[in-house]
């Protein structure tokens, strides 16, 4: 070692300090602005089943991946690809028992074992996706992952499919789904962390186990499950589950990325709306650009930028179609970035991901100036959105039914209305995806 470190080390030991380090990563928070808000027919797609322009990473192959620093679940290559986290790794946020098991989460992993069994569902319903999950089950135990669930399903040849996890199960043992097929060959399932990766499209389910393809199933009965809750098992033994992500399939484009076709701008508005770098280009004044189609039930997925310190901003959905006296009377994805005393789980104005003046978001995981993804899944009263992949709302909304959804719960079909809030508004939006749910 030179002789001056030894010497400045020596320093810092007789003066009781710590050797200076690098300084961590700083979140800066952004300066703030308040939010003021202002016939069913089948979305049309500009061109069939498009996707955002980013390659998609293969099965984690249960290695937990690197987190990414303030969304802190997936890589941000696959976030843009449409990637969420239903486990947040660190509650059952957007999870909902239907039995008094033990449900749990400890060291970034769910768990179970014991109580009646039972699954532990998503709150949200899913039609058609690929799912991944890393899952260890006890030497001897029975678990399983069930794809299109009910809440509580009572035959797994009717009202679910049912992804075995059971070594010693006497017919349909790991890798089957019970009472509909079997896999191609027999796996060993128990004892170790391994990786479940499922597409569900259509009637046909096709399952990797730890990156290779074991079952490929085509539903032909009278009767395919269209949509569902997806379920984790704990039927005995102890079960744990991590690294729960899902991609939703099927979206269509609301936006071509060269022009407004299919939107139109709302009568009043202040705002400017324009093509630009393939993205539209919101600024100026308050103002609304809607799409012409509406929608009901659906997945819907889209990116946001702000070009500015705590901009105000949105995405309103399930919209009656605006006038220049009421131009913005629908639920409202919010979009601000700002939050209090250095503090993400304290948002301003709602936070990015709320459902304005419904509930706010549980953190604020987006930046300003730098690209938001977002996704929202409206089915019936339930709303559910996750931001740059982490879930941030959970909510049903109980009020009573009302054609406007700012005075009750709205279950019609609306428009989806992209604002510009005030003289300062500065926003890009792109990838604006849309796909209906099942009735």
């Amino acid at each position: 070692m030179p002789r001056s470190l030894s010497l400045l080390l020596l320093a810092f030991f007789l003066l009781g300090c710590e050797p200076p380090t690098a300084p961590p990563p700083k979140l800066t928070p952004p300066p703030a602005a308040g939010s003021t808000t202002g016939h069913d027919s089948v979305v049309q797609p500009v061109q069939p089943d498009a996707e955002p322009k980013t390659e998609i990473k293969e099965s984690y192959g249960g290695k937990t991946p690197i987190l990414d620093p303030v969304a802190n679940v997936l890589p941000s290559a696959d976030i843009a690809a449409g990637w969420i986290a239903l486990f947040d790794s660190e509650s059952l946020f957007g999870w909902k028992a239907n039995t008094d098991l033990n449900w749990r989460v400890e060291d970034g992993v769910i768990l179970a074992d014991e109580g009646k069994p039972g699954l532990l569902q998503t709150t949200s319903r899913f039609a058609d996706y690929e799912l991944r999950c890393d899952f260890r089950v006890a030497p001897g135990g029975n678990s399983g992952i069930f794809l299109r669930s009910a809440f509580i399903p009572t035959d797994p040849a009717t009202d679910c499919y049912e992804l075995n996890i059971c070594d010693t199960h006497p017919m349909f043992k790991s890798g089957s789904l019970v009472k509909r097929a079997q896999p191609m060959k027999e796996i060993t399932a128990d004892g170790e962390w391994h990786t479940f990766h499922v597409r569900a499209e259509g009637p046909q389910i096709v399952v990797k186990f730890d990156g290779e393809e074991i079952l490929t199933y085509t539903d032909d009965t009278p009767t395919p499950i269209a949509s569902g809750h997806i379920g984790l098992q704990m039927n005995g033994g102890k079960a744990e589950f991590k690294n729960v992500y899902l991609k939703p399939l099927g979206t269509k484009p609301l936006f071509d990325g060269a022009s407004l076709e299919g939107w139109r701008v709302v009568p009043g508005s202040q705002s400017q709306f324009e093509v630009l770098d393939e993205t539209i280009h919101v600024t100026g004044g308050r103002g609304f650009l809607e799409t012409e189609a509406t929608a009901r039930n659906f997945v819907f997925q889209f990116e946001a930028k702000t070009n500015g310190d705590k901009l105000n901003s949105g995405v309103f959905f399930r919209a009656l179609p605006g006038t220049e006296a009421e131009p913005s009377n629908g639920y409202e994805f919010q979009i601000q970035n700002g939050f209090k005393d250095n503090d993400r789980t304290k948002p301003e104005d709602f936070g990015s991901g709320a459902i304005f003046r419904r509930i706010a978001a549980r953190k604020v995981v987006s930046n300003d100036r730098e690209w938001l993804f977002a996704t929202l899944i409206a089915d019936g009263p339930h709303f559910a959105t996750w931001v740059n992949g982490i879930s941030v709302v959970d909510w049903t909304d109980d009020r009573e039914p009302h054609e406007n959804p700012r005075n009750g719960l709205r279950l019609d079909a609306g428009h989806f209305s992209l604002q510009g809030h005030d003289p300062g508004t500065d926003l890009h939006f792109r990838n604006l995806r849309l796909i209906a749910l099942p009735e």
